[in-house]
């Protein structure tokens, strides 16, 4: 279940999907939080302007937690994301040992926006995290906050027919 205080991070998530948005980037953003609740890494989605498919903020998470935290840190960690994990990151999450997932807008809700957007599937199988990852806790959608990362994606398939 996403609690008031998830919704805190998940509102800094849609912010930084906003960033990327603006950047030029698909519109995801996540934040690595910490069992005290602090936010101790953060990133944007920047597969277009760095030319680099696995630069998802979730990705990045992982990456950056291997080098700076400890195996118990990593696991009393939480994410959030403006997005449902890819099954790429997913994997990476599951592997590297990081807790649980908290996100604003699931996968079945991004492959209905882009069916109605007219935007053809990619080319990896769009799965939920637990089908990849059965043994994480993961908890979303966030009412009202997947609305607006709809908003956020209708916005960017705009900007692309223009």
């Amino acid at each position: 279940m996403v609690s008031d205080s998830d919704i805190n991070y998940l509102r800094r998530c849609v912010d930084l999907a906003r960033e990327a948005l603006e950047a030029g980037d698909s519109p995801f953003g996540s934040v690595l939080v910490d069992a005290t609740g602090k936010i101790i890494y953060e990133d944007r989605n920047r597969t277009v302007t760095e030319a680099d498919v696995t630069w998802h903020p979730e990705f990045t998470i992982v990456k950056w937690a291997q080098k700076n935290l400890s195996p118990t840190e990593r696991a009393a960690a939480t994410v959030y994301t403006s997005g449902e994990h890819c099954p790429m990151c997913a994997a990476a999450h599951a592997n590297a040992g990081l807790g649980r997932i908290v996100y604003a807008s699931s996968t079945a809700q991004f492959v209905q926006w882009r069916m109605e957007m007219g935007i053809q599937p990619g080319p990896v199988a769009p799965l939920p995290i637990n089908q990849v990852a059965p043994d994480l806790p993961v908890d979303g959608p966030a009412p009202g906050l997947d609305e607006e990362v709809r908003g956020l994606h209708q916005e960017k398939q705009a900007r692309n027919v223009s």
